[in-house]
């Protein structure tokens, strides 16, 4: 499997001498900008779906689940765990956007699985201020992934309940297995 850490690319050379990440990414949007077609869409998603997922890298969600740009809302946090952040932009998904249906996606192998509640203590102790935010750590994704199901059916905000639907991502074989609500 390739990565784009393992391309090598002509941007590489100026991260070499001085460049950053950040300069690479906005060369390449330059270049991406240079070819760029408005295509024409709204912010409403064509098939009235949102998607809450990890923010993994490996995560490849567009490929994985066969979308193309304008199909869907994607909201990304560290475990794909539905905050009040999630609930938020769900809500305005929603709610201003037409949103009905929620997939909610964890997957295989996830670093909070490796973290607990202890990484705020941690933080607190080195910059002096406890975060107001929960780490939302957890050991079991399945688990989770029903916690995260129940958190989005009882929002009093949301709308449409009746069609959300929980995955573990596998990231070695790519495939997705549903995990039952119960």
């Amino acid at each position: 499997m390739t990565t784009s850490a393992s391309v090598p690319t002509e941007s590489e050379g100026a991260i070499a001498h001085g460049g950053t990440v950040t300069d690479r990414l906005v060369e390449a949007n330059a270049q991406y900008a240079a070819a760029f077609t408005d295509p024409g869409m709204d912010a409403h998603p064509v098939l009235q779906v949102a998607v809450v997922a990890c923010m993994d890298a490996r995560l490849d969600l567009h490929s994985a689940l066969g979308l193309q740009l304008g199909d869907c809302h994607t909201i990304r946090n560290a475990g794909g765990v539905v905050t009040d952040d999630v609930i938020r932009s769900l809500t305005i998904s929603q709610r201003a956007l037409g949103t009905r249906s929620i997939v909610l996606i964890h997957h295989t192998g996830c670093g909070l699985e490796s973290l607990t509640e202890e990484f705020r203590h941690d933080l607190e102790m080195e910059v002096g201020q406890r975060p107001a935010w929960a780490v939302e750590a957890f050991r079991d994704v399945e688990q989770d992934v029903r916690q995260s199901m129940q958190r989005v059916r009882t929002s009093p905000f949301l709308l449409h309940t009746d069609d959300v639907r929980g995955f573990v991502f596998d990231v070695k074989s790519g495939l997705l297995r549903e995990i039952d609500p119960a």
